[in-house]
C-alpha cells in the first residue's frame, strides 16, 4: 500500500497537468445512468417493493377474475419487482404451466409495470420443472452420475435459451449444495454429488453454459448458503440445523460456493437453516448478517445479488412474523425478498423501518440499485415483453432431447447385480410392479407403456401408494407365477413431505415381496439410498431422476438395449462406497 502510494506521489510530482483543473477542464459530469434514473423516480414505498417477487403460476387468467385483479394491484399499485413462476398443485397432483399462456401473461404485467419485472424460476433441472412442452431433463444428480461436465453445461445453455423464450430471466439454479446426508429429506437427487469438487466443477460448467448465448442473457443463483446438504429437516416444514464445523463447512459445503464466485454467478441464494459454526443465535441464515454479510460479503468476497429462500417457508414464518423477516432479512444483508408470506406487510414493515432509523436509505438504496441493474444486464430496458410467435423455435429442441437421454443413460448406475439377473433373460414370463406416486398421477405410465410394448406377455402393474394392505398381500402372492420380479420405485424430494422413503403402503409390499424368496430387481427411480432400506434385492439400479428420459434409459438397461456404466455420486452407507459402478454390457 505504501509503495503504491509513493508511485502515485511521484507520478503527480512529475505529471502536474494531469491533476491540475487550470492546465484541463474538468470533465463533463457523466449522465445517470439507466438504474439511478429508475431509482430516483421511485417513491421510498416503491423502492421497498422493488425488493419483493411474488409467486405466480403461469396461468393466463380472465382479466375479470379475482386473480388477475390481484396480480394487477401487486404489479401496478405495490410496484413488486419481479414474478416467480412456480407449480400449481391440487389433490397432490403438479400442474404445469403451459408456455403460451405463461407468456401471454407475463406480456400483460409487463405492460403495466412502471419499471420492468424480473421473472425469476427454479429450472434447476430446465424450464421443465415448471413448464410442460419444454425439454425435459433428468435432476442434477444424474448428471453427477453421468460425470459428464460437457453434458453439464449443455444443460445450462438450454435452460438459459428456453427460460428466456417464456419471459424467464432469472434462473433460481444451479443447486449447489452437497448432498452428504442420506436422510435429507429436500435436497437429494437435486445435487449433483456428496463430494464438494465434483459438485463445485458442475456448479461452474452449468454457470458457463447459461451465459453461453448473450443474446439470452439470464442470470444464475446457486443455493441454499451456507449448505442444506447436512440436515434431516425439511425448510418448507421447520427450522434445519447444520452442526459442522467451521473448518468441516470450509472444506465441503462452502467449495461450490466459492467456485460459483469465482465463476461470476449472478447470485446466492440463502438457507432457512440454522449453522451455528457461524451463527450462536438459533435463527435462519436468511436473517444473519454474521452470515450473509460476514461470511457471504466480506469473507467469499461475493459482490452479487443475495436472495432469500422463499419467505412463506416454515423454517422463517415459525419464528417471525411477515414484515419483521423482511426487515431482519435486509438487516442481514439480502437484497431480493423471495415469495414474502404477505407481500404488503413486507413493504410497509421496510418503509417503517427506513422512517425509523432502523434501515438506512443507503442500505435500501443499494439493494434496489442491484435489482434494477441486474434487469439492465438481461436488457430488460430495451425489451420486456416477449414474442409469442417465437416461442416454439426456442424450446423442445431435438437435440436437448436427444442430449437429455444420452445424460439419462450415462448416469445408469448398477450397484448390485446377484446371479447376473440384469439384464432381464426373459422379461415376457416376468412380473413388473411400478410403485407411482399415487392415484391422480401420472408418474409411471409412459414406463408401463415401453415394458408393455416390449413384453406384452408380461404382468406389468402400475400401483398406487393408498392401496389397502390386504390387496398389496394379494398381489405379492400372485407374485408366485413370475419367472422374476422387477420393481421400479419412485422416490425424490418433495417440499413439505419430511422423507424420501417410499409412500404409503408401498414398504409392506417390498417385504412381501422379497419373502417370496425369487431374486428381485430393484429400479431406484430419483433417491439413491433406498437401497438401505432393501438390501436384500438381488439387482439394484439407480437412475437418479424421476424424469420421462430416466425412465426410458430404465427399461433400456432391463432389456439390455443399452450399456450400462454410471458411477455413483453419493455413498450409499455400509452397501457402496462413491464412485461405485458395476459395468453392463448392451445385450447383442
Amino acid at each position: 500500500m505504501r509503495k503504491s502510494l509513493a508511485l502515485l506521489l511521484a507520478i503527480t510530482a512529475t505529471c502536474p497537468a494531469a491533476v491540475s483543473s487550470a492546465a484541463k477542464p474538468a470533465p463533463a459530469k457523466r449522465p445517470a445512468g439507466q438504474a439511478q434514473r429508475w431509482l430516483k423516480s421511485m417513491t421510498l414505498r416503491e423502492k421497498a417493493a422493488q425488493l419483493l417477487m411474488v409467486q405466480f403460476y403461469g396461468e393466463s387468467p380472465n382479466v375479470r377474475s379475482k386473480a388477475y385483479r390481484e396480480y394487477t394491484a401487486l404489479v401496478r399499485d405495490v410496484r413488486v419487482g419481479g414474478l416467480i413462476v412456480l407449480n400449481r398443485v391440487q389433490n397432490g397432483i403438479v400442474k404445469k404451466a403451459d408456455p403460451y399462456q405463461m407468456a401471454a401473461f407475463l406480456n400483460r404485467m409487463q405492460k403495466q409495470a412502471k419499471v420492468p419485472l424480473i421473472v425469476g424460476g427454479d429450472f434447476e433441472r430446465g424450464a421443465s420443472m415448471r413448464l410442460h412442452s419444454t425439454t425435459q431433463f433428468p435432476h442434477l444428480m444424474a448428471y453427477g452420475a453421468a460425470g459428464d461436465l460437457a453434458a453439464t453445461a449443455a444443460l445450462g445453455a438450454a435452460t438459459g435459451r428456453e427460460a428466456r423464450a417464456v419471459g424467464v430471466h432469472w434462473l433460481f439454479a444451479p443447486d449447489a449444495d452437497v448432498n452428504n446426508n442420506p436422510a435429507n429429506p429436500i435436497i437429494n437427487i437435486r445435487s449433483f454429488s456428496e463430494n464438494p469438487q465434483a459438485v463445485a466443477a458442475h456448479v461452474k460448467a452449468f454457470i458457463e453454459g447459461a451465459r453461453r448465448d448473450p443474446k439470452n442473457a439470464v442470470l444464475t443463483t446457486v443455493k441454499h448458503f451456507p449448505g442444506h446438504g447436512d440436515t434431516e429437516t425439511d425448510s418448507h416444514i421447520g427450522l434445519g440445523v447444520v452442526n459442522a464445523s467451521s473448518e468441516r463447512m470450509d472444506a465441503v459445503e462452502l467449495v461450490p460456493f466459492r467456485a460459483a464466485i469465482e465463476a461470476g454467478v449472478d447470485s446466492v441464494m440463502t438457507a432457512h437453516l440454522h449453522v451455528p459454526a457461524y451463527e450462536p443465535e438459533a435463527i435462519p441464515a436468511t436473517v444473519s448478517k454474521n452470515i450473509l454479510t460476514g461470511l457471504l460479503r466480506k469473507d467469499l468476497g461475493f459482490n452479487g445479488l443475495i436472495t432469500t429462500d422463499a419467505m412463506d417457508m416454515q423454517g422463517l414464518t415459525k419464528l417471525f412474523p411477515p414484515g419483521e423477516a423482511a426487515v431482519r432479512a435486509v438487516e442481514a444483508g439480502a437484497d431480493l425478498l423471495l415469495i414474502p408470506a404477505h407481500a404488503r406487510d413486507s413493504v410497509k414493515a421496510i418503509v417503517e423501518a427506513v422512517e425509523s432509523g432502523r434501515l438506512s436509505r443507503q442500505r435500501l438504496d443499494q439493494s434496489v440499485l442491484r435489482i434494477l441493474n441486474a434487469k439492465i444486464k438481461v436488457g430488460l430496458h430495451k425489451k420486456k415483453l416477449v414474442d409469442l410467435e417465437s416461442i416454439s423455435d426456442s424450446i423442445e429442441l431435438p437435440e436437448d432431447e436427444e442430449q437429455a437421454a444420452l445424460v439419462a443413460r450415462k448416469a445408469l448406475t448398477l450397484v448390485k447385480n446377484d446371479g447376473g439377473l440384469l439384464p432381464l433373460a426373459e422379461p415376457g414370463a416376468g412380473c413388473f410392479y411400478i410403485l407411482a406416486a399415487g392415484r391422480f398421477s401420472t408418474q409411471g405410465r409412459e414406463l408401463a407403456d415401453a415394458i408393455r410394448a416390449r413384453a406384452p406377455k408380461a404382468r406389468t402393474l402400475l400401483l398406487d401408494p393408498q392401496l389397502p394392505p390386504a390387496e398389496f398381500d394379494q398381489i405379492a402372492a400372485a407374485s408366485a407365477a413370475c419367472r422374476s420380479m422387477t420393481v421400479a420405485a419412485y422416490a425424490s424430494a418433495s417440499a413439505y413431505r419430511g422423507s424420501v422413503a417410499l409412500a404409503g403402503n408401498y414398504p409392506g409390499f417390498l417385504d412381501a415381496l422379497l419373502a417370496c424368496g425369487k431374486p428381485l430387481a430393484f429400479v431406484a427411480l430419483g433417491n439413491p439410498y433406498l437401497l438401505r432400506a432393501y438390501p436384500g434385492v438381488a439387482a439394484y439400479l439407480a437412475t437418479f431422476s424421476v424424469a420421462l428420459p430416466s425412465e426410458m434409459a430404465a427399461v433400456e438397461a432391463l432389456f439390455g438395449e443399452v450399456e450400462v456404466s454410471g458411477k455413483l455420486p453419493v455413498t450409499i452407507p455400509g452397501l457402496a462406497e462413491f464412485g461405485f459402478g458395476m459395468k453392463m454390457e448392451k445385450r447383442k
